[in-house]
Order: structure tokens, then C-alpha cells, then sequence
């Protein structure tokens, strides 16, 4: 026999969810379509919906209700448990936020990712300067209306890696920054780098849109639940669970790997938010468990697998299909030591593996410094100069290719960077695991056939939602706690081979 006070939850929640969709369905079409005048209209609009959004879940009529349904647990169904619970927390959390507030930010948000355009377009950091400031301010307020030990931060990691503190990353990230630095300066100093003499040209972007389709359907991706669009950062929008999940790419002429890898990046994304049980659309458990957990799904798709040999050897003769001419001679082994060249780069999201947590690891100690006061805005850019410096040894020649690169901050979301970094440590994790239940998974992809992969990611991580913790399901899936040995383990073996170290 039905709860009914479940119903009531699932039909409240399911109300939100409309809400909560419209709004993503608003920031999708503001970073895609969006005229470039409806800038503040999007603004205030967004503001509305945000508020409309927090009232309805903050009401007391759901608060009363989930109290209710919470002191009976034990009497409920282990879904309708978990459900309660986890929007329990949501809820307490939420209600910590006044409504002008949310609404205040949200309009801000709006403001500031206009500002971001035009400040990365210009390469002018003084012109996103202004509302990076409030929006910094919002974030300090809003650490302190939530709560916290220790640093504010701790108030806002919580929205992204549950359970992880400031204090946790620091020592990660010390171990990660020394052995990876070390590991990049044996790399780049071997006389064994790769031949790109092919690969200086033009590529054509039709033909990189076209050949990142192929992989994107190949992966499994729904594209009657989906569809890929262009946009200046790359991103993923779910506008109604499984149902509707839409992502972006970008093109570059000078580069054809730029796009597959956000095409892949993204897909692994939305193939986590294409996974979700039906009986937990319209509610909180039709999410990822955590940022990190939902990098790892798209860090895994991007590098483990389409930045390895067996893709290549299937898919060289299909790029090859897109630009005859200038792959005629050019083989899989070729495009393998290509895509994977350890660079001391600028941009984040064309950094390799051995460098890309340095880059993660630069914006979490500025975003450490901001929000506990020890850094001012208006000092980002030389502070992100001097660490590029010093994490990857490179000038850095304006603000666009620096601290203006990111569509974050824009969308004030201050915290979620360390979760790219735990994204790789758990796919490391997993993909032991996963050769062991699929010892021909190297064949598989040889082949172009992902389904055993996507199989597995659907099971072990997919379907659970909100169920479980990242922890748990990393303890679930390998019998450890998560760490950082399995990461180092894959990148000495991988790039070792690559450059004879």
C-alpha cells in the first residue's frame, strides 16, 4: 500500500524539480543561443525562478512534512528512507539562506557571466572585476550563514564533495602538486617526445564536429534525450533527469583533439545523468553523489580510454574519413603520443594528465586565499601569474589565456574546482577494478564497442544517485578507502612507457 505522505513529498519535489529545470534550461540557452541583449532580463529572471525555487523547498509545509516522515525511518520503504533523508539535509541547509539572498546572487550570477564574456573576450580583467568582488562577498556571506569549522570554505566544498574540508585538500593536494611536479620534469626532459610534424596545420571544424558525433553515439549517448551545441566553456545542462541532458563542446582549427576531448568530457557527464533510476526522477536522488564522483565518470571517458591506443586504432580510420589529406601517413601510435604530450600549458581544459591537478591545485589555494581573506580580487591576476609560475613554469601572456579563462567564478562556484582533482583519483580507483571484471575491455575498445563499459559505470555507480557517498561506492567498488596510489600507478605506468622513463 502506498504512503501517502511519501506521494505528497514526491509531488512537492517533483514541483521544484520543474522549477529547478526551467532554470538550467534558462542557463543552457543563455551560454548557447541567448542574444547577446538579453543579458539582464536573463538576470532577472534567473533571480525570480531561483527564489520561486528556494520558497517552495524551504516552505514549512515540506519542512513539517519531512519531520514527520523522519522520525519513522525505520518504517519506510529503503528508498522512500534514503529519499527523506537526504532531502532532510537539503532542506535544513537551504533554510539557512534568506530568500533575498538567493535572489540577490542569483541576479549577481546573471550580471557576472556577461561580464565574463566580455572581460575574457578583451583580455581585460577590470571589467569582470566588480562583480567577481560581490560575488566573492556573497560566497563569504553565504559560508557564514550555512556555518562552518575551520575555513569558510568547508561551507562551500559541502555543496560539491560532501563530507571533504579545506584541511583534507590541503594534504592531497601537497602530495599530488610534489609527486606530479616531479613526474612532469622527468617527462618533459627525456629525449623521447613526440613527433608533431603532421599535426601543424588547420583542421576543419565541420569535420571535428562530425567525428566527435560519431564517438559521442558510439559512447552510448542518448541523443534522442540529448543534443550537442557549441559554447565558450564547455558544459553540462540537465533539464529534466534522464529525459533531457544536453551538453557543448568548442572548436578550435588549430587543434582537432580541443573539441573531442570536451565532446568525450562532457558525454561521461551526461552518460551519469542519462543513468538514474526512473523511480527517482523529480527528486534529490536523481543527482550525482558528488562532483568528484560525477569528474570521475567524465575524467575516465575523456583520458582512460580516448586518450588511449585501442581507441586510436579504432578510430583513425574514421577520423581519417574527416580529413583524408592530412592523415593519409599518420598512424594510431602517432595520434596516441600526440594526444597524450606532456606540456607545461596555460589553459586548463587542454592540460594534459600529468598537469592538469596543477592547475586545479592553483585555483584552490586562490580561492582558499579570497574567501579567508588573505587575497584581494583585485590582486587575482598577478597571484595567478606568479603560481602559474611557480606549478608549471610558464609565463602567463594576458588574462584571457590566465585567471579569465574559467566560467566558475562567473557562476560563483567557489569549491567545485578540487572536485576535477578527486575525479581523477576515483577514476584511477575504478578502472583497476574494471579490468578486473573486464579483462577484455582493452578488445572492446579496439573495437569501438563501449557497451561492457557503460554496462559497468551503470551499475556501480550510475543507478545509485544520491544513495550512496563517493566514499562508499569507491569502499563498494575496490574494498579501499579512496586515495591516491591507483592515480600514481597509472600515470608512472602509462607515461613511463610513453616516454621511456
Amino acid at each position: 500500500m502506498k504512503n501517502k505522505q511519501i506521494e505528497a513529498l514526491r509531488e512537492r519535489l517533483g514541483e521544484i524539480s520543474d522549477v529547478r529545470s526551467t532554470i538550467s534550461l534558462l542557463h543552457w540557452d543563455q551560454q548557447t543561443y541567448m542574444p547577446p541583449k538579453g543579458g539582464a532580463s536573463r538576470a532577472r529572471q534567473q533571480a525570480t525562478l531561483s527564489t520561486i525555487a528556494h520558497q517552495m523547498f524551504t516552505s514549512p509545509e515540506l519542512g513539517t512534512l519531512l519531520h514527520r516522515l523522519s522520525d519513522s525511518l525505520e518504517k519506510l520503504d529503503p528508498d522512500d528512507a534514503v529519499l527523506v533523508s537526504e532531502t532532510l539535509y537539503d532542506h535544513d541547509r537551504a533554510r539557512k539562506l534568506p530568500d533575498g539572498f538567493v535572489r540577490d546572487l542569483a541576479e549577481e550570477e546573471g550580471k557576472a557571466f556577461e561580464a565574463w564574456k566580455e572581460a575574457r573576450a578583451k583580455s581585460e580583467f577590470g571589467l569582470f572585476r566588480p562583480h567577481l568582488e560581490r560575488l566573492v562577498e556573497f560566497q563569504k556571506r553565504k559560508a557564514e550563514l550555512l556555518g562552518f569549522e575551520g575555513s569558510p570554505y568547508n561551507a562551500l566544498i559541502e555543496d560539491y564533495e560532501r563530507g571533504m574540508t579545506a584541511e583534507r585538500l590541503k594534504g592531497i593536494f601537497g602530495d599530488l602538486s610534489r609527486r606530479q611536479s616531479e613526474l612532469v620534469n622527468r617527462v618533459v626532459d627525456s629525449p623521447r617526445q613526440p613527433d608533431l610534424t603532421w599535426f601543424d596545420q588547420e583542421w576543419d571544424e565541420g569535420a571535428q564536429w562530425r567525428f566527435g558525433m560519431r564517438v559521442l553515439k558510439d559512447m552510448g549517448y542518448d541523443l534522442e534525450a540529448g543534443r550537442q551545441d557549441k559554447a565558450l566553456h564547455p558544459f553540462t545542462a540537465s533539464m529534466a533527469d534522464v529525459e533531457d541532458v544536453r551538453i557543448t563542446t568548442r572548436l578550435d582549427r588549430r587543434d582537432p583533439f580541443s573539441a573531442l576531448s570536451s565532446t568525450v568530457h562532457e558525454g561521461g557527464h551526461a552518460l551519469y545523468d542519462q543513468g538514474y533510476q526512473p523511480k527517482d526522477w523529480r527528486t534529490p536522488l536523481a543527482r550525482g553523489t558528488s562532483m568528484g564522483m560525477h569528474e570521475s565518470q567524465s575524467r575516465l571517458w575523456e583520458n582512460t580510454i580516448a586518450r588511449s591506443l585501442p581507441f586510436w586504432k579504432h578510430y583513425l580510420p574514421v577520423l581519417r574519413d574527416c580529413f583524408p589529406a592530412q592523415l593519409e601517413r599518420v598512424t594510431p601510435e602517432q595520434i596516441y603520443r600526440a594526444q597524450n604530450r606532456v606540456k607545461r600549458s596555460l589553459i586548463r581544459v587542454e592540460a594534459d594528465e600529468c598537469t592538469y591537478n596543477l592547475h586545479i591545485i592553483l585555483r584552490f589555494e586562490i580561492e582558499i586565499a579570497l574567501l579567508e581573506g588573505d587575497l584581494k580580487v583585485a590582486d587575482i591576476p598577478e597571484i595567478w601569474n606568479v603560481k602559474m609560475k611557480k606549478y608549471l613554469g610558464i609565463e602567463v601572456p594576458d588574462d584571457a589565456h590566465g585567471c579569465l579563462q574559467d566560467v566558475h567564478w562567473s557562476s560563483a562556484c567557489f569549491g567545485y574546482f578540487p572536485t576535477y582533482a578527486l575525479g581523477n583519483l576515483y577514476a584511477a580507483q575504478m578502472f583497476e577494478k574494471i579490468l578486473v571484471d573486464i579483462p577484455d575491455l582493452w578488445d572492446h575498445v579496439e573495437q569501438g564497442n563501449f557497451r561492457p563499459l557503460l554496462s559497468w559505470l551503470r551499475d556501480k555507480v550510475h543507478r545509485h544517485g544520491r544513495r550512496r557517498r563517493a566514499p562508499e561506492i569507491i569502499r563498494e567498488i575496490t574494498g579501499k578507502e579512496p586515495g591516491s596510489e591507483a592515480y600514481f600507478w597509472y600515470l608512472e605506468g602509462k607515461y613511463g612507457s610513453l616516454y621511456g622513463l
